[in-house]
This record gives C-alpha cells, sequence and structure tokens, in this order.
C-alpha cells in the first residue's frame, strides 16, 4: 500500500518508515537497486517468486513515495529503468546493515 500522509503521526518516525517499506518485495527490491540501476525484467529475473503483477505494484508503490525514480525511454519495444532516488539512496547504509545482521542470523541458527 502506498503511503498514505493522513495516516502517519508526524511524532512517530518508525511508523512512517514502516508504512513507506511495508511490502514483502519492497526490501528485495530496494536491495537490488543498491547496486544500480534495473530494467524491471533484471528485478524479476532476481527474484523469481515474485509475480509479474506484484512486482509492479510494488514499484509503482516505491515511486509514489518518492522511494524509486523510473525512467522511460522513447524506444520499440519499451524500455524502462528503475533506481533510486536520492532519498532511497539514504537507506543504503540500513540495507547494509540488515544484509550483515541476517547473515549473522543466519550463521547463529545454523541456516543456509
Amino acid at each position: 500500500m502506498a503511503l498514505d500522509k493522513k495516516q502517519i503521526d508526524p511524532g512517530c518516525p518508525v511508523g512512517a518508515t514502516m508504512k513507506i517499506l511495508t511490502g514483502k518485495w519492497k526490501l528485495m527490491i530496494l536491495y537490488m537497486l543498491c547496486k544500480g540501476t534495473k530494467r524491471f525484467s533484471e528485478l524479476q529475473h532476481g527474484m523469481p517468486q515474485v509475480t509479474q503483477r506484484m512486482l509492479t505494484a510494488q514499484l509503482r508503490e516505491l515511486e509514489k513515495d518518492r522511494i524509486i525514480l523510473r525512467k522511460v525511454y522513447p524506444v520499440v519495444p519499451p524500455k524502462v529503468e528503475y533506481s533510486l532516488s536520492e532519498i532511497g539512496e539514504s537507506l543504503k547504509p540500513v540495507l547494509k546493515h540488515l544484509e550483515e545482521w541476517g547473515a549473522h542470523y543466519l550463521k547463529c541458527v545454523k541456516i543456509g
């Protein structure tokens, strides 16, 4: 669900973060975009379990919330690229810490 500013308590930054990043695939999309601009097919290939419909919806929400940028090239067939916006770039250290924590967790519980 895209950000509805009326539903955000201005005194709760964690609530704002949750409203923007809630979505099964959003963190994975952002993680992939941390490594550079990607086309839709590259994102889909990196997340084979996500449906085209769900990926499209999650990308639209992130774009609406100004976390990612969508660039459409006027060519046939259409070419669309996704990248982090300036505010999205500020999530890179957070995503890096989540990656490190996940690796630590997997090691601790002997998964993977």
